[in-house]
């Protein structure tokens, strides 16, 4: 069980990144972080005009990299997002998502639930462990582990959006590292989840979710549940 799990920890929690150089390149590497881009958010990210953006996309679905959908988004025509096969994804070997889910799917045939269950939670003990978020949590308000949550899962590969109201909290996730993982094993999902819970000592609610086709994963926190595990405002 300890083997399968540190087996399961090194795919998922290696994720180096591949130097980026070319134009072609920065395009591929700003769909694997972001997942769903437009166009004019593809030419923000690389800094390049939409015109030369297209001709990179097309050569890329061209080649089986890249593939697109309409998505509605408000009154008027859909637009258009484009997003990597799983042939593009691939293309990262530090990230092979063929081979993870395949060793997923083993250790899910090979334990029982209980012990898939206790997999994914001793994972999510080691990103926590990773990080050193125990140590760095003492004496710390709400605000500074807010920016501690906000900085690990950046670290981890997510980009996070954290934002405070007298009532709420709310953390919101654009993209995410596991997210090819977790479109065929959704238990991925308690790796953040459990992050977000050690840090603030209390459950989060996720009310969309990226694997669900939503935009981005949010999770939500009152306040109540925040005085109520005695946390410094």
């Amino acid at each position: 069980m300890i083997y399968s799990a540190r087996v399961a920890e090194v795919f998922l929690l290696n994720d180096a990144k591949l130097p980026m150089t070319s134009t072609r390149e920065q395009v591929l590497q700003n769909l694997l972080n972001r997942q769903r881009c437009t166009i004019n958010d593809l030419a923000d990210a690389v800094e390049i005009n939409p015109i030369s953006v297209r001709h990179h996309i097309g050569k890329l679905e061209t080649e089986g990299l890249v593939s697109s959908e309409e998505e509605r988004h408000g009154v008027g025509r859909p637009r258009r997002i484009y997003f990597l096969t799983e042939k593009g994804v691939e293309q990262f070997p530090a990230r092979n998502v063929r081979l993870t889910s395949q060793l997923i799917t083993q250790l899910k045939h090979n334990l029982g639930a209980d012990q898939v269950d206790k997999l994914f939670s001793d994972m999510a003990a080691s990103l926590s462990k990773h990080h050193r978020v125990d140590a760095r949590l003492k004496d710390l308000n709400l605000d500074q582990r807010l920016d501690l949550i906000e900085t690990t899962l950046t670290e981890e590969g997510f980009t996070v959006q954290v934002e405070r109201t007298d009532e709420t909290i709310t953390i919101r996730e654009t993209s995410c590292p596991y997210f090819h993982v977790g479109q065929k094993h959704s238990e991925v999902c308690r790796m953040d989840q459990a992050l977000i819970s050690e840090v603030l000592a209390t459950t989060p609610e996720r009310t969309t979710c990226l694997l669900d086709g939503d935009n981005h994963c949010t999770y939500v926190i009152p306040m109540e549940s925040i005085r109520a595990a005695a946390i410094i405002q």
